[in-house]
């Protein structure tokens, strides 16, 4: 038996700010399920054991978890006489997710389960700035053909939506986008449940590509950072396994932080000096582009490095080091043990990840440093979607999901 089920299952006391045995009459059909969350087998007096609560009491919650489908039968168990013990688990084909990431100039729509694994997926080219209607219509259409195509259309969890601008994260609505007209305070989550009535969940893109990087490949790393460096620049702050939005959804806000070299150049944002006007994309293209290349987008510049360019190389090494020197700030600050850069910027590579590397380490202390692995994202382009998916799981399997899924059942039955 795994050593994990051996130990007590505690839970927070905010009065003593510590943690304490869990009691019957606190704990949750909710809480329980986050056990069963790993995907492994349990029995009931493996979670009895766990919990520290009866297996009578263990029963009862068990129970309407296997009604509700999220948790199924696997098999039996040994037992140490009579009757085998039956074994039961999370069954992530039970519901079904709808994640949408919209860019700049794209929106992927992915059908997920459970766990964030893709079944299938649209992806079309449209740019934002066609406005609220023309993208989360195509979001909302996609949506329905997929469902349709799963033979599953009522097992809908829930929509997650990343966006590439401001979202206040209570609301979902996007606050004065620069690259989004006619998105500024527009209600998406009405909008979407119109046609698709569930949760819908909506944050900015970065932050998804955050969570969905987390998920799919650094699932044991509480402190991260994901650095998304395309025509805008822009991190997800994970710290203590939680992502971080901050009071009002824009902590991660790099792009706008005072760089030294662009001290007399003015950002998009109105401000001189920011990150994002001598860093990301079109920055480098607009540099290489009064040099005379043929270079007016960061698929340009990623382009003519590739083809060894050596102007291209090298300015791509200067935007590594400008985005290093505010990272080395974040790493002083936050102490991440994995920084990830993403977003079309990274197909460049190791040419822009050396000028990061070259100064975080150099700039920020070793102790900081001495295990920082800073990496490109393994997510790809995929990281948003994977992300959106993960925004709806937490929410509706959290022990507050659970029990409101659990209440309305009870509420319809």
């Amino acid at each position: 038996m795994a050593e994990h089920r051996h130990k007590r299952h505690r839970v927070y006391d905010p009065v003593t700010q510590g943690e304490q045995p869990a009691a019957a009459g606190t704990f949750r059909v909710g809480d329980l399920f986050q056990l069963l969350r790993d995907g492994r087998p349990w029995t009931r007096t493996e979670l009895a054991t766990t919990t520290g609560l009866a297996r009578s009491t263990v029963a009862g919650k068990v129970d309407p978890l296997l009604r509700s489908g999220l948790v199924v039968p696997v098999g039996d168990a040994r037992s140490s006489g009579g009757r085998p013990a039956s074994r039961f688990a999370f069954d992530p084909q039970a519901r079904t997710v709808l994640a949408a990431d919209v860019g700049a100039s794209h929106v992927r729509v992915a059908l997920t389960d459970l766990k964030g694994q893709v079944l299938a997926e649209e992806r079309a080219d449209l740019p934002v700035a066609a406005g609220p209607d023309a993208l989360l219509g195509y979001v909302t259409d996609s949506g329905k053909r997929l469902l349709a195509e799963s033979r599953r259309p009522d097992n809908l969890a829930g929509v997650g939506i990343g966006l590439p601008g401001p979202v206040q994260h209570s609301t979902g609505r996007p606050v004065k986008p620069p690259i989004m007209p006619g998105w500024d305070g527009f209600d998406v989550v009405g909008f979407v449940q119109r046609t698709l009535p569930s949760p819908v969940l909506v944050d900015n893109d970065v932050n998804i590509m955050a969570l969905g990087e987390r998920a799919g490949f650094w699932p044991d790393v509480d402190d991260l950072l994901f650095v998304k460096v395309a025509t805008g620049i822009g991190s997800g702050v994970i710290s203590s396994g939680q992502l971080q939005r901050g009071s009002e959804g824009t902590a991660g806000d790099l792009g706008h932080v005072r760089a030294a070299r662009g001290l007399d150049i003015v950002c998009r944002c109105g401000n001189t000096g920011c990150l994002e006007a001598i860093a990301s994309g079109d920055a480098v293209a607009r540099s290489l582009a009064a040099q005379g290349l043929d270079a007016a987008s960061g698929a340009d510049v990623v382009t003519l490095a590739e083809k060894g360019n050596v102007v291209a190389i090298h300015a791509l090494r200067q935007a590594g080091r400008d985005i290093g020197e505010v990272l080395a700030t974040c790493v002083n600050l936050l102490n991440p043990s994995v920084i990830v850069i993403g977003g079309s910027m990274a197909a460049a590579g190791e040419h822009l990840m050396a000028g990061v590397r070259e100064v975080v380490y150099h700039r920020s202390p070793p102790l900081a440093t001495t295990n920082l692995r800073i990496v490109l994202s393994r997510a790809g382009d995929r990281a948003a979607s994977m992300g959106a998916s993960q925004l709806v799981c937490q929410h509706i399997l959290s022990p507050e999901g659970i029990e409101a899924e659990l209440a309305s059942r009870a509420g319809t039955g």
